[in-house]
């Protein structure tokens, strides 16, 4: 499993990592099952929050997964928006330990922006890493002002990463969001790195593109797709709740797409004008 270092951290983080949202939605134990088969594979970067099945994903899923292995994940959760008050934040965490079983976080984030002041985010976010809760912290869902805007409140070399949609059919944080991560030497994350359902078929353009480049390297079309994703400096977190898919998200760590496969799936799946607003799910 490729490596690389988790922005200015330093820490060295797989570049395939497993997400947990919508996780309520599968078998527990089959969910369970493939975590720890991720862990085996190397994706040792697992994310969650308390938003997922309010709390049940980290409680009754992640809890399990990490259960005598917490030395060997990167661990990420987030503070909803609304509870992200300086003693909200605080509380938050306190709570999302608990559930995990776990005496700290190697980031905790911001989930999205929030109508509580991020200064306050913040000073609880340095509270945290003060008293050894969390390693570092970071954000989600914010566009490249928005990152520019926080690293002014934070400092530099304070905040770690922002996490973002980011999919084959929706790149625009390769124009709005990457350069401003390059800027601050902070880790670009993508979440729902499928689509979330919107995975191109087949039939397609790109799926086709996708389906040829997949069969000369022996992997699926979906391993293609994060290989290109996470091509740059950026980081992928698929969720799998199912064995057979966290082999697949595995074997896009190992794969190396070459200049002429890079520039098929890039024109293949063209970014478009950029949004007004930053996409999220």
């Amino acid at each position: 499993m490729q490596r690389r270092p988790f922005g200015w951290t330093g820490v060295p983080v797989p570049v395939i990592g497993q997400g947990t949202w919508n996780m309520t939605r599968a078998d527990r134990a089959e969910s369970v099952r493939a975590l720890r088969r991720g862990l085996d594979l190397g994706m040792t970067h697992l994310d969650t929050a308390e938003m997922y099945g309010q709390g049940y994903v980290e409680e009754a899923i992640v809890s399990e997964a990490i259960a005598g292995r917490r030395e060997e994940v990167f661990l990420v959760s987030k503070v909803m928006p609304q509870h992200a008050s300086f003693d909200g934040t605080l509380a938050a965490c306190e709570q999302s330990l608990r559930r995990l079983k776990t005496d700290r976080l190697d980031v905790y984030l911001l989930h999205w922006p929030s109508s509580h002041p991020l200064a306050d985010t913040l000073a609880a976010f340095e509270r945290l890493v003060e008293e050894g809760k969390i390693r570092f912290y970071g954000i989600s869902n914010f566009d490249g002002a928005g990152l520019d805007g926080a690293v002014r409140l934070a400092g530099d070399r304070r905040i770690a990463c922002d996490q973002v949609l980011y999919h084959l059919e929706e790149r625009s944080v390769e124009d709005v969001v990457a350069p401003a991560c390059a800027r601050h030497e902070v880790a670009l994350v993508a979440y729902s790195p499928f689509g979330s359902g919107r995975f191109p078929s087949p039939r397609s353009r790109g799926g086709r593109v996708l389906d040829e480049i997949a069969r000369a390297h022996a992997v699926t079309p979906r391993a293609v797709a994060l290989a290109f994703l996470v091509r740059r400096l950026t980081f992928a977190i698929p969720k799998a709740s199912t064995l057979a898919h966290v082999d697949n998200n595995a074997a896009a760590g190992q794969l190396r797409l070459d200049d002429d496969e890079l520039e098929r799936i890039d024109r293949a799946f063209a970014k478009g004008p950029p949004p007004s607003e930053l996409p999220m799910l």
